[in-house]
């Protein structure tokens, strides 16, 4: 019988792949898998807590302009409070927050990280129990000693330490790269641990599934619009048509093709000409993560990792997942990018 492995012990394993750390990442990583089963508890009984559906009767919007559910407003304040007890982080930025969160305690005055999170991706699948998830991306902080500041936060995707996601479905699961592969856990809701489920994680450089919301597919750009017809269509030699799969929660849509293979995009739209994903704490974590299973993540031209972050909430494209998808997916874009200027 093979010996069960919990997250705690695997992060104590892992330690010494970092010989600056004295054990505040391993104790950073802890501290979030606290809060995710805490969030997994209200999660798993929504429908029995009063917590389904939006924050106040008025219809509160968060920074980003989007309907506040309360799950939402629970999961901020569970992950925010485990982090700033914990006493490894110095400053906190949240998508549900306009400006960053400085921890400013004894504990903390002296804490080398920063975490940028969205506590609850997905949200607006909450009430028709879809899949949810939380995304955390961790980075060492610039300033020397103190509260955190805006600096710590603008830092490009290349120079985080760590990032994951907790899917919160079927089953619950974390999963977290250092930057040394891809390990997922799954609770074991019996004795309360997550446990080494899925080894050094690994996504196939190629498949048959494309995700994308083609609700949109007016408002999409040239490129994309030939992207999606190319998959539509019928090859025996490249196994086309693929398969469409969007379930709205870009958590639960790239874990699916992180385990199966498959490219998620999330375009620029007339209504979104910026994009509409956060490059902080939702695609720059995801890339680390996708790219260290083998895949890519760029902004349809660009690798996601090597964009510059100017503020908090800055928004991108997003084209991410299977190697070769990917790069099939960007010669659509360059192509006819190309046309739309020779035009």
């Amino acid at each position: 019988m093979s010996k069960v492995k919990t997250l705690g012990q695997f992060i104590i394993e892992k330690q010494n792949d970092f010989p600056y750390a004295k054990g505040e990442l391993s104790r950073l990583l802890r501290d979030i898998g606290i809060a995710a089963k805490i969030v997994n508890r209200e999660v798993n009984k929504a429908g029995l807590a009063d917590i389904l559906g939006d924050a106040s009767d008025s219809g509160e919007t968060n920074i980003q302009g989007e309907i506040q559910k309360k799950l939402d407003v629970f999961a901020n304040e569970q992950f925010i409070a485990a982090l700033s007890v914990g006493g490894e982080v110095c400053a906190i930025a949240s998508e549900e927050n306009e400006e960053m969160i400085v921890v400013d305690n004894a504990q903390s005055k002296n804490a080398k990280y920063v975490v940028a999170m969205d506590p609850l991706d997905g949200s607006s699948n909450i009430d028709v129990n879809v899949s949810v998830g939380t995304i955390f991306s961790i980075y060492r902080r610039l300033s020397l000693s103190g509260p955190g500041n805006i600096e710590d936060f603008l830092q490009r995707g290349t120079d985080q330490v760590a990032a994951g996601y907790i899917i919160y479905g079927s089953s619950t699961m974390l999963v977290y790269t250092t930057g040394k592969g891809v390990n997922g856990f799954t609770l074991d809701p019996s004795i309360g641990e997550f446990c080494l489920s899925h080894p050094n994680m690994k996504t196939p450089s190629s498949a048959k599934t494309y995700s994308i919301n083609e609700g949109n597919y007016v408002h999409f750009p040239d490129g994309v619009k030939k992207y999606i017809k190319y998959c539509q269509e019928e090859d025996l030699a490249s196994k086309r048509p693929y398969s469409s799969r969007y379930i709205g929660s870009a958590v639960a849509d790239v874990h699916r093709n992180l385990i199966t293979g498959g490219i998620y995009i999330y375009p620029v739209t007339a209504a979104s000409p910026n994009g509409k994903l956060r490059l902080l704490y939702e695609c720059n974590p995801m890339s680390f993560i996708i790219e260290q299973a083998g895949g890519k993540a760029t902004d349809g031209e660009r690798r996601i990792m090597d964009l510059e972050i100017k503020t908090l909430h800055q928004r991108t494209s997003f084209f991410a997942g299977s190697a070769d998808m990917v790069d099939k997916a960007c010669d659509f874009m360059k192509k006819y990018s190309t046309a739309e200027k020779v035009k």
